[in-house]
C-alpha cells in the first residue's frame, strides 16, 4: 500500500501526507487531552499528584509500550535512529534540558502545547512559538550555532553508550514491562482523581501517534528511493524548518516535518472548534510579554542543544530508550520545577505571576 502511494504521489509528497495526517491526529488528541509536560511538572512542583500528571503518564507510557511492541515484532528497527547510533552530548542534554525546562515554566507550555494553544487563539503562545522557532533556527545554523556546538562538545559519549536497553540488559520485553508500570501508575492517579475516560483515552492516543510516526518513517526509509530519516515526532527543528520554508524560497521539497507542524495546527483548531474552545487571549502587561519572550528564547536554544523538545526527546527519544533523551527529560523536569519555585517567590527577573 505504501509503495502504491509513493508511485502515485512521489516520495516527498508521501512523506508529507504521512506527516500531515499524524500531525492532525496529534493536534486533535493533544487539544482534547490538554497534554503538556509543563503542566505535569507544575503539579509536581506544587506537591500535587493530579490530572495533568496522569495525562502525561498515559501519553508517555503508551508511546513507550507501542514503540517497543513495534520493535519486538520486527515492525520497526532502531538501526538507523540517530539518537541511538550517533555520538551524543551529555553536556548538551543537561544544559539544553535545563534551559528548555526553564523556558517551559516561563511560557507556561511545552513546544507542542504552544502550537496547540496558538491554533485555538492564544496569542501569548503564538508569540512564544514564533520566538522559539526563530531562536531554534539561529541555534542550528545562525548566530548561536557556534555557542551551541561548543557546549555540546563539553561532554560527549559514543553510540555504544546510548542504548539503555543494552546497558541494563532488559530486552524489549523488559522495556514493555517498564512502560506498563508507568501506565498502571497513570491509571491509579486517573481513577483517584476521577479523570474523564475520554481525556485519558485521548492522552493515550497522543502516545500512539509517536509510535505511528516511528513506524511510518521507518517504512518510508525502506520503500523510498530518496533518503528518509527514521525519526518520530519533534517540534524544535520542524518549527525552524517551517519558519525558513515560509520566509525564504524553499530549497527542497516537502517532508514529514514540514507537513507535521501545519497538521498539528489544523488538528488542534478543528478539535478546539468542535469543543467550543476557540478564544482569543492576549497579554495583560509588559512583564508578561517579557516573560514569554524570554521563555521562547530559552526553549529554542535549549531544544536544539538537547536534540529535542518535551515530545522529541521526552517522549519520542525516551520511547527508544536513548540515554541522552532520558537525561534531557529529567533535566527538563528539574529546570521547570526550579523555575516555578522561583516564580512563586517572585524572585525571577521581576516577572512575577501572569495569567496561564
Amino acid at each position: 500500500m505504501l509503495d502504491q502511494l509513493i508511485d502515485l504521489v512521489g516520495d516527498r509528497n508521501a512523506l508529507a501526507l504521512g506527516g500531515a495526517l499524524i500531525g492532525v491526529l496529534f493536534g486533535a488528541l493533544a487539544q482534547r487531552s490538554r497534554f503538556c509536560l509543563r503542566a505535569a511538572t507544575l503539579e509536581v512542583a506544587h506537591g500535587v499528584v493530579g490530572e495533568r500528571l496522569a495525562i502525561w503518564l498515559f501519553t508517555f507510557s503508551t508511546a513507550l509500550i507501542a514503540t517497543q511492541v513495534l520493535i519486538r515484532f520486527g515492525l520497526f528497527d532502531t538501526g538507523a535512529v540517530r539518537a541511538l547510533n550517533n555520538r551524543g552530548s551529555l553536556s548538551g542534554s543537561i544544559v539544553g534540558g535545563l534551559m528548555f525546562g526553564c523556558g517551559m515554566a516561563l511560557t507556561r507550555a511545552c513546544a507542542s502545547r504552544m502550537l496547540v494553544l496558538s491554533a485555538t487563539g492564544n496569542l501569548r503562545a503564538l508569540l512564544s512559538g514564533l520566538v522559539f522557532a526563530v531562536v531554534a533556527q539561529m541555534s542550528r545554523e545562525g548566530a548561536l550555532a557556534q555557542l551551541r556546538s561548543g557546549i555540546n562538545e563539553w561532554w560527549t559519549i559514543d553510540s555504544s553508550s546510548r542504548d539503555m536497553i543494552a546497558m541494563f540488559h532488559m530486552g524489549h520485553s523488559g522495556a514493555i514491562l517498564f512502560g506498563v508500570c508507568w501506565l498502571v501508575l497513570g491509571f491509579f492517579i486517573a481513577l483517584r482523581r476521577k479523570v474523564r475516560i475520554l481525556n485519558w483515552l485521548a492522552a493515550a492516543g497522543v502516545g500512539l501517534t509517536v509510535a505511528a510516526a516511528w513506524a511510518f518513517n521507518y517504512a518510508m526509509s525502506a520503500s523510498s528511493f530518496e533518503m528518509a530519516p527514521v525519526h518520530s515526532l519533534s517540534f524544535t527543528s520542524p518549527s525552524a524548518d517551517v519558519l525558513m520554508y515560509v520566509l525564504s524560497p524553499p530549497g527542497t521539497g516537502l517532508s514529514f516535518d514540514l507537513a507535521l507542524i501545519p497538521g498539528v495546527f489544523l488538528g488542534a483548531f478543528l478539535a478546539g472548534a468542535a469543543g467550543g474552545d476557540l478564544k482569543l487571549e492576549g497579554f495583560h502587561d509588559g512583564a508578561g510579554m517579557r516573560r514569554y519572550i524570554a521563555g521562547g528564547c530559552l526553549m529554542g536554544f535549549g531544544g536544539v542543544m538537547a536534540g529535542g523538545c518535551a515530545v522529541g526527546a521526552g517522549v519520542s527519544g525516551a520511547s527508544v530508550f536513548a540515554v541522552t533523551a532520558w537525561i534531557v527529560l529529567w533535566s527538563m523536569w528539574i529546570g521547570a520545577v526550579l523555575t516555578d519555585r522561583l516564580l512563586d517567590q517572585k524572585k525571577f527577573w521581576g516577572f512575577g505571576h501572569v495569567v496561564p
